[in-house]
């Protein structure tokens, strides 16, 4: 299990937890107590939790937010989503072979009382926007109930290792997003009108304007005066033979097992999407220890900040912009994945396969709202606010400040006398929810006196921490604007205290210093990674910001600030004619290469788009073209949407194929959606008892 773990990180801290014993189809396994049962397992180079019915295919997990029941197994007898169950100490965990195996229901059952809590505020989610928002009635002393279904407090914050962008006044930029998660969690927890229910699930909201939750098993109802819907994003899926194999991951599940879990599940990924999360995903991977051999986006440019980018590019990552994935290849796991590149029309290049040998493909090609409780509530006639990924697609530092605004629009609308809101607010959460401005030439300043800063960044993007530590206040952005490129005011003298280049979130700002040699200054670079290989003396290969290598100089020391732990700075003397050009350093040498051209793609009808009921992609083009416009006749046909994740996955990729098909989208019929959302054991309904770790 141990080649599994990941044991020391360049940023996270390893804690101390408890290891207890399972089993796994009789076989005696260790995990530590309270983690998902899926992160023990792969932790245990456990891939494969069970074969589906209907064609034997080998399951695993996929999104590792209890959103896709990929990951089903029985623990103690029960079906459970693993990503979602604690491990417990002698639990018996087994595959699941064809349909579950349900223990005999011959013993009487003791049932609880099924509570109705009425509260002030209920809100959904305890990520970026739902803590904000808990903290500003928590402020107000307003009665509010703050659910998640995790373990902990912060949402995808707590998977994020990077420091974060936006404004440092409103969203905490310069700081790591799990530390950030966890001074939010320390003020809602200061806060005693702010109750918390982790490991909470809502799973339906009703016409007589409640919301029924789960608690381990216990089933409760709550009628809020007000509803907060904060549940975030579920990954979208892409339509590609081989894609449902284990290894074919949603990215926030990868970083869910690295980054929270710290189970280094693959040692060779592919990364599909060049957003941020796809980009980010890539450096966690590397942090981890994981070589990343591309990162492919069928866009003529990375979607994602260029910073991000930048920071791969300099780490050895190749990027194929213009590129598609056209399958995975494995037995029972993914082995293997081909790419292709794409022309202007979208289609694949002939003669351009390649292939590479990998154990993982993340997928990460955009975000879906998770709106279904806000639209449901309100139909039924409940005042909802959102705010977050479930309001529209941005990133966490906006989510941070939209949930503020909702917060203080809830408080309001329940009687607070908190006057107008400030007349900013609503332009701040504008900016930081902007997508990447224009892109400038890099144009490094032409001094070569003294120590200052250069900035690789070329990008506008919300984001000015360098702005705010300077200690001569020398550092500016272009119009004093938060998506200003930034500059240094030449008439003041730099200190070299390195300050602005630690808590840089894209690694993009390098120190110069000319002061003791003119014709080799000393330069300072930022490094988040191996520890190990940066020791001073060590040669390392010294790159420019998009990779290109400048030549390979040993470390003449290793700095590192103490308000910015896990960023070292990393010092070489370089002649002067390249050390303004320096920004990174390279670790994946040589770049890995495809191991074979591949030629034989097979046809797209193969790719599985309803990964419950195993319904693929010719079938539902077949069902199109025979003229069905009814996602409801649809399911009755082909079972496309039928399945335990209730349409969760395979529901945006029918959109596309209408679409792909060419059918005007307004003559399509949408699906019912079912009166629950998440998946509920009739006895949790029922009141029955028992099912948790005790």
């Amino acid at each position: 299990m141990n080649e599994h773990r990941i044991h020391h990180h360049p940023v996270l801290t390893v804690p101390d937890r408890q290891m207890v014993p399972f089993t796994w189809n009789g076989e005696p396994l260790q995990g530590y107590a309270g983690e998902p049962i899926a992160s023990a397992l792969v932790a245990n180079g456990v891939q494969i939790f069970g074969h589906h019915p209907k064609d034997g295919s080998p399951q695993g997990i996929f999104c590792a937010n209890g959103q896709c029941s990929q990951c089903l197994v029985m623990a103690d007898g029960r079906p459970v989503k693993a990503c979602m169950t604690p491990l417990c100490a002698g639990m018996q965990v087994e595959s699941v072979e064809g349909l579950p195996r349900l223990p005999a229901d011959d013993a009487p059952a003791s049932r609880q009382p099924i509570d109705t809590v009425d509260i002030e505020v209920l809100i959904i989610g305890a990520g970026p926007a739902g803590l904000s928002a808990a903290i500003e009635l928590g402020k107000c002393h307003v009665p509010t109930l703050l659910i998640d279904d995790k373990d902990r407090l912060g949402g995808k914050l707590v998977l994020q290792t990077h420091k974060f962008f936006g404004s440092v006044a409103d969203s905490h930029a310069g700081t790591r997003g799990y530390r950030i998660g966890e001074l939010l969690a320390e003020e809602v927890g200061a806060l005693p009108s702010v109750q918390i229910w982790l490991n909470t699930t809502a799973v339906g909201v009703f016409a007589d304007q409640v919301v029924g939750v789960v608690t381990g098993n216990r089933y409760r109802l709550i009628r809020p005066r007000k509803l907060m819907i904060a549940t975030g994003a579920r990954e979208k899926m892409l339509s590609f033979p081989g894609n449902t194999l284990p290894g074919v991951y949603g990215a926030g599940a990868f970083q869910t097992l690295v980054n929270r879990d710290l189970v280094r599940s693959s040692n060779r990924v592919l990364i599909v999407g060049g957003g941020n999360v796809g980009l980010i995903a890539g450096y966690h991977a590397i942090q981890a220890g994981i070589e990343v051999a591309a990162l492919i986006e069928a866009l003529p440019e990375v979607g994602g900040y260029r910073v991000h980018a930048d920071k791969l590019h300099r780490l050895g990552v190749p990027i194929f912009t213009r590129h598609t994935i056209v399958a995975a290849q494995g037995d029972q796991r993914v082995e293997s994945a081909t790419i292709a590149r794409l022309d202007e029309h979208w289609q694949v290049v002939p003669g351009t396969h390649r292939n590479y040998a990998v154990d993982t493909v993340l997928v990460a090609v955009g975000l879906s709202e998770v709106n279904e409780f806000a639209i449901k509530a309100r139909q039924f006639g409940m005042e909802v606010f959102t705010a977050g990924d479930a309001r529209e697609i941005a990133e966490a530092s906006a989510a941070m400040f939209a949930g503020r605004i909702e917060g203080f629009k809830i408080a309001r609308a329940l009687g607070v006398d908190l006057g107008e809101m400030p007349a900013d607010w609503e332009a701040k959460a504008a900016i930081l929810k902007s997508k990447p401005g224009k892109t400038v030439s890099e144009c490094p300043p032409e001094a070569e006196t003294g120590v200052f800063p250069v900035f690789h960044c070329t990008q506008e993007v919300p984001c000015n921490p360098c702005t705010s530590v300077c200690p001569v206040e020398a550092i500016h952005t272009e119009g004093d604007l938060l998506t200003g490129l930034p500059y240094r005011d030449d008439a003041k003298t730099c200190t070299g205290c390195l300050a602005c280049a630690a808590v840089c979130p894209g690694l993009a700002i390098t120190i110069v210093d000319y002061r003791k040699d003119a014709d080799h200054p000393l330069v300072s670079l930022p490094y988040e990674v191996w520890r190990e290989r940066v020791e001073t003396g060590k040669l390392v290969t010294v790159t420019d910001r998009e990779g290109q290598v400048l030549g390979n100089f040993p470390v003449v020391r290793v700095r590192s600030k103490k308000d910015y732990p896990g960023t070292l700075l990393v010092q070489v003397q370089l002649d002067k004619a390249i050390a303004k050009r320096a920004a990174g350093i390279r670790l994946q040498e040589p770049a890995i290469e495809p191991s074979f051209l591949y030629e034989n793609a097979p046809l797209p009808d193969e790719a599985m788009v309803c990964r419950c009921e195993r319904v693929t992609a010719g079938e539902i083009r077949a069902a199109i073209r025979a003229g069905v416009r009814d996602i409801n006749q649809l399911k009755a046909m082909t079972r496309a949407g039928m399945g335990a994740c209730g349409a969760k996955t395979c529901r945006p990729m029918i959109w596309r194929i209408f679409q792909e098909e060419g059918i005007d989208l307004g003559e399509v019929t949408d699906r019912v959606d079912r009166p629950l959302f998440v998946e509920v054991p009739m006895g949790t309904l029922a009141g029955v008892e028992g099912g948790e770790c005790q």
